[in-house]
């Protein structure tokens, strides 16, 4: 076994002050006899044994497993291969996983002691059986999927052939820039294991790549994942209809004229910004209570008014437009707040 100084066959703790050490002594734990003690030759550093590095695979170098497999490389794993068939995966892996070789899954699978499947959700299980009968899978490797939905019972046909599976889900959005590794660091990860040991595993991953393991019962990944794709995929919806709104309004104004120095660029998003961004960390600093604006007044006549403004812009009508997805939030924020009767019979249609 190589000691993490790389002396093969010297047990660390040897190294570090045993018998055969040379330094300074302090007084045996056990008697008088004083025991030798090297000084630190590098101070900060703890002598405690690293976590072992393993050798990563990587299935398939997209957005999500690229900016994970560089947060194990900065932890000191090595991804040593990555499956990567489409044009654009070939190219994320090329520049920012450029000492990993791109070969086929089942070479992938055969040289790796974490294997890491980051493939959409809906082809999950189809490459799950696609390793399990490959023969290429060594016992006791560390099969982890990153989908949010789905625990370690979907990974069944490799467990059954000697792995150890886990489920590690970061919740973050990936965009495919080096900015998705940088924001690992604040993530937090759903993690679900079949027991202690996997959970063990697990979180110690998570913690090298800076992130914050979270269990999440198998029954419950479902219900975790909607709730993510809740918060955070239909912000993308609804901030976009606030932008569209309002390049209307900006438009119907003259975008030329409508800030003092003539500048219309991406002016809607400039003025949600500031704004979205202090709604969303109020709310979670301080829940419903952050409501604010006509719904948290009471003020039916102002949300008649913009509920008619909507349907007037393009895609702002019909059942699925702007408006009724207005009037659906809307409703929900009344049941935060004691609403008066003209406005639930408002955002009710009564």
């Amino acid at each position: 076994m190589t000691s993490p100084t790389g002396d093969p066959g010297v047990p660390f703790a040897r190294q570090a002050g045993g018998d055969d050490a040379h330094g300074s002594t302090a007084a045996d734990a056990f008697g008088d006899r004083p025991y030798p003690v090297r000084s630190d030759p590098f101070p900060g550093t703890s002598n405690l044994p690293a976590p072992a590095r393993l050798t990563v695979g990587i299935v398939s170098a997209g957005r999500v497993g690229t900016a994970l497999g560089e947060a194990l490389e900065k932890a000191g794993h090595v991804v040593g291969a990555v499956v990567a068939r489409s044009p654009q995966s070939r190219a994320r892996a090329a520049q920012r996983l450029p000492d990993s070789e791109i070969l086929a899954l089942d070479a992938v699978v055969a040289r790796s002691e974490l294997l890491l499947l980051s493939v959409p959700d809906a082809r999950l299980s189809a490459v799950i059986d696609e390793i399990a009968a490959s023969g290429a899978l060594r016992p006791g490797t560390i099969v982890a999927h990153t989908a949010g939905a789905q625990g370690v019972d979907i990974l069944a046909p490799v467990t059954a052939r000697g792995a150890l599976g886990l489920a590690l889900h970061p919740a973050m959005t990936f965009v495919g820039s080096a900015e998705d590794t940088a924001r690992l660091t604040n993530a937090c990860f759903a993690i679900t294991a079949a027991d202690p040991v996997g959970e063990a595993i697990a979180s110690s991953l998570v913690l090298e790549m800076g992130g914050e393991p979270v269990r999440i019962a198998e029954a419950d990944r479902t219900l975790y994942h909607a709730a993510l794709a809740h918060g955070a995929n239909h912000l993308i919806a609804l901030i976009s209809d606030a932008v569209a709104a309002l390049n209307a309004a900006i438009d119907h104004s003259g975008r030329d004229v409508a800030t003092v120095d003539g500048s219309g660029t991406r002016l809607a998003e400039r003025i949600l910004t500031p704004l979205v961004t202090a709604s969303l960390n109020n709310v979670l600093d301080l829940g419903p209570s952050a409501l604010t604006g006509p719904v948290a007044r009471g003020d039916a006549e102002a949300v008649r008014k913009h509920l008619a403004a909507l349907r007037a812009v393009p895609g702002g009508s019909g059942e699925h437009g702007i408006a009724e997805a207005y009037r659906t939030l809307a409703r929900r924020a009344a049941e935060r707040t004691d609403a008066p009767a003209a406005l639930l019979d408002l955002l009710e249609e009564r």
